[in-house]
């Protein structure tokens, strides 16, 4: 690993024609947010706060800390004498250098990208040189981040090493194929959370069905005696089996009084089912699997379900849950002996 003293930090180019060029040509890193001027006179990140907040009053309030952050580590945290690891969208490649002098304010510069801080650039890679737990480090969402975990590769790639293992036997492969497939999980679990509260996350759950093959009738909105939805296979819902489906927007646990109250509303030849945004306790679950006739579906479930048939849901629902079909590295296995 990199010692102590030193400090990597990952960095994003502006998006937009001469991004590299401002980074390459000018040796140099820059960060934007150009509406709060000199960050040398905002020195503590209260008053970074109080001015991104002022000059950016649209911004949600969950984003003025991350975004203060950033210019703070940018101004004040980073030093001269640290690594700078840039992925290059012009030419593919991993730019890595030292930073070599203070923070600067240039608006004459970059009007878009006024903060400025020189750079050495020491050298540039292919991607191929580093794992894909290292490559997915470095491609935060954030203008600026520091490299932690995999920040061994990119000193020993700075200091002329080979890389410590070829690209068939990257453990890191199955790490990085998880980490997304969590963070896709998080990001439905919160759209849904968010915007579809109450009736509305029932009538989704009632228009996934429908693309599953059942016919569904969604209570209306009010009072519905504990049954959100009944789902049925013919079109008039007289052929069993009819599917009583309780719909629960909780993103924490639920437990076994919950099940056992659907389960109580399930008659003869019928089947419960009841959705949540989150868990289910130990106890509901073991509950549910001592009836034949009872199912859980938690938030990873669902989401699991949602990604089957997303290419299948209305339109609605595609803007409210953005998402892009991707190809996601899998992880060879080793045959057990």
């Amino acid at each position: 690993m990199a010692s102590q003293e030193q400090t990597l930090w990952g960095i994003h180019a502006p998006k937009g024609e001469g991004a590299d060029n401002l980074f390459y040509d000018k040796n140099l890193i820059a960060i934007g947010w150009a509406k709060v001027g000199d960050l040398a006179a905002l020195p503590d990140r209260e008053a970074l706060k109080a001015k991104v907040a002022e000059c950016y009053p649209d911004k949600k309030a969950g984003a003025i800390p991350v975004d203060a952050g950033t210019l703070y580590r940018f101004a004040q945290e980073m030093q001269e004498g640290d690594v700078v690891v840039h992925h290059s969208r012009r030419e593919h490649l991993i730019y890595l250098g030292k930073v070599t002098g203070p923070y600067r304010h240039m608006p004459d510069l970059s009007n878009r990208y006024p903060n400025v801080r020189s750079v050495k650039w020491l050298g540039k890679h292919p991607r191929t040189r580093f794992s894909q737990g290292a490559l997915y480090e470095i491609g935060s969402a954030m203008a600026l981040f520091q490299v932690k975990n995999y920040a061994d590769e990119f000193v020993a790639a700075l200091e002329g090493k080979a890389p410590a293992e070829p690209a068939d036997d990257d453990e890191t492969v199955s790490l990085v194929a998880e980490e997304i497939e969590q963070t896709t999980q998080d990001f439905v679990l919160k759209r849904l959370a968010q915007e579809l509260k109450g009736h509305g996350l029932e009538s989704f759950v009632g228009h996934l069905l429908q693309i599953m093959g059942y016919q569904t009738r969604v209570s209306p909105e009010g009072p519905d005696g504990g049954i959100d939805i009944l789902a049925h296979k013919d079109e008039l819902g007289f052929e069993p089996p009819i599917i009583k489906v309780q719909v629960k927007s909780t993103e924490g646990s639920i437990g076994d009084p919950a099940v056992s109250a659907l389960y109580g509303k399930v008659g003869e030849g019928e089947f419960g089912l009841l959705v949540n945004l989150g868990r289910f306790t130990k106890q509901a679950e073991n509950f549910a699997r001592s009836k034949s006739n009872l199912r859980l579906i938690d938030g990873a479930e669902l989401v699991s379900l949602i990604l089957r048939h997303y290419e299948q849901l209305d339109s609605r629902y595609k803007g409210l849950i953005p998402l892009k079909h991707v190809y996601v590295p899998q992880a060879v296995e080793e045959p057990e002996e």
